[in-house]
């Protein structure tokens, strides 16, 4: 043991380690710190991906909400040979351009089958337009073919009137795809579906989704 002043020094350490405490207390609060911000952002990154997962079902839902109602408009137009007039209007899910005789293909003529697989899609002429919550919703309603079932003679007229003709056999199935685009309009995001119907109108119009 060496004296060197008031310290007293063993093997080359001072004993005075007053210093000491004061800097463990300094890093134990900058470490707590450290995962107090970790843990902060954490869920803040959580919460965001709830928030999105949220906001992705909720416009996938809205999107669907328009193909069930694309899927009303085709049958109800099978059975009527038209589409209803309460569907059409400015306050109606189908806008007044979308049904208007002087520019066809009308949502009539594409359901019966006068325009089929037509090339127009969810924009700025919709087939269908409709607000759910916080979601503006665009569908577009199209025939594709025309598949004979097996074992059917009934047949789907291709003109505008679209009459199923002939008797017995299982019928013949049309083909319709639906395609619906859900936007936020907080946001701009969206979330767009697209459904195949196969429609028969042997025994009472239905349809059944393929895809």
């Amino acid at each position: 043991m060496v004296t060197i002043g008031s310290k007293t020094r063993r093997h080359g350490f001072l004993e005075d380690e007053r210093g000491f405490a004061l800097f463990g207390v300094f890093l134990t609060i900058l470490m707590m710190t450290a995962l107090g911000i970790a843990a902060m952002t954490m869920t803040g990154l959580e919460n965001r991906m709830a928030g999105f997962a949220n906001s992705t079902d909720a416009a996938a839902a809205a999107a669907e909400s328009c193909i069930g109602t694309g899927t009303n408009i085709i049958l109800q137009t099978l059975q009527e040979r038209q589409v209803p007039a309460i569907y059409v209007g400015a306050a109606a899910v189908i806008p007044s351009n979308a049904e208007n005789a002087g520019t066809p293909p009308t949502l009539t003529q594409e359901i019966m089958g006068q325009k089929d697989n037509d090339t127009d899609s969810p924009g700025p002429s919709p087939d269908i337009q409709m607000t759910v919550g916080p979601f503006r919703v665009d569908g577009d309603i199209d025939r594709l073919y025309i598949k004979q079932r097996s074992g059917g003679s009934l047949q789907f007229a291709a003109g505008y009137e679209g009459a199923a003709q002939g008797a017995g056999g299982g019928g013949a199935e049309a083909y319709y795809q639906i395609d619906c685009t859900a936007t936020l309009t907080a946001t701009g995001a969206t979330s767009r579906i697209r459904a195949v119907y196969a429609c028969v109108s042997a025994a009472g119009e239905s349809c059944q989704r393929k895809i």
